[in-house]
């Protein structure tokens, strides 16, 4: 998810920064442009929020594209949610809409209270 990419590339840029005397570890161009569009797109600041949303959404089986796609864009309903991921209901799995309904329940509970 984007929110995960973020936590990680703030990292690295925050040991880049410590190291900047050397210009072998300067920050790139594309490096930094790229970690702003992370922190832009991405639904969750508090990485206790990213962990719980990965947490929840694993909790259904959901393979990694789905994940990733139901955490960065948040659908509010369920409709949204198979537009959007279609496989989430025609897969083995098939979700049913209570399951799916519960799930973007949870996943609204944790960016209400982040």
């Amino acid at each position: 998810m984007n929110c995960e990419v973020a936590l990680i590339l703030d990292r690295k840029y925050e040991q880049l920064q410590q190291m900047s005397d050397d210009p072998i570890n300067q920050v790139s161009q594309v490096f930094e442009k790229s970690l702003q569009y992370v922190k832009r797109f991405s639904r969750y600041k508090n990485p206790d929020a990213v962990r719980q949303v990965r947490e929840i959404l694993s909790r259904y089986q959901l393979a990694e594209f789905e994940l990733c796609v139901l955490g960065n864009l948040c659908p509010e309903t369920v409709e949204e949610a198979i537009a959007m991921v279609p496989s989430i209901k025609t897969r083995g799995r098939g979700l049913d809409d209570e399951a799916i309904e519960k799930m973007l329940n949870d996943l609204s509970l944790i960016k209400k209270f982040e």
